[in-house]
């Protein structure tokens, strides 16, 4: 099998763009003026964040292409890896902060006493089973 990040990929941004010229166009000029408009974080400062959130996001492409900027600004090694720690540190500290959820979710099971009315436990039920859906 053929990898699936193969970096010749790239090369069909083009044809993505001609697909939503008006949505790509808007992206575009976006990641311009993110990048490009102002400067009260220094452009190097925002190549390693950038690093830093690609690794979080996973994408290959983007993580060669920030480095490479980065490393032309004068960025070093033990940044970029200090940069990424502080990325992993950060989203492992969400995923846990967030399992506040999962303990609020599972409580809430217990919410319908057991000398409800059948049809409050109805009710209860119908609440929980149309409720949003995980998309996920």
């Amino acid at each position: 099998m053929d990898a699936y990040y193969k970096p010749s990929n790239l090369e069909r941004i083009p044809e993505l763009i001609g697909l939503v010229p008006q949505a790509a166009g808007s992206f575009l000029k976006f990641e311009h003026d993110v990048y490009r408009a102002s400067d009260a974080v220094p452009l190097k400062t925002k190549e390693l964040i950038a690093v830093a959130v690609a690794h979080v996001t996973g994408c290959p492409y983007c993580i060669d292409n920030h480095v490479q900027k980065y490393r032309s600004l004068g960025g070093t090694r033990e940044e970029i890896v200090e940069a990424v720690l502080v990325a992993a540190s950060t989203r492992a500290g969400a995923v846990l902060s967030h399992a506040t959820h999962a303990l609020i979710a599972f409580e809430r099971s217990d919410e319908t006493p057991e000398n409800a009315t059948s049809s409050a436990k109805d009710e209860a039920s119908a609440a929980q089973s149309s409720g949003p859906e995980c998309l996920c």
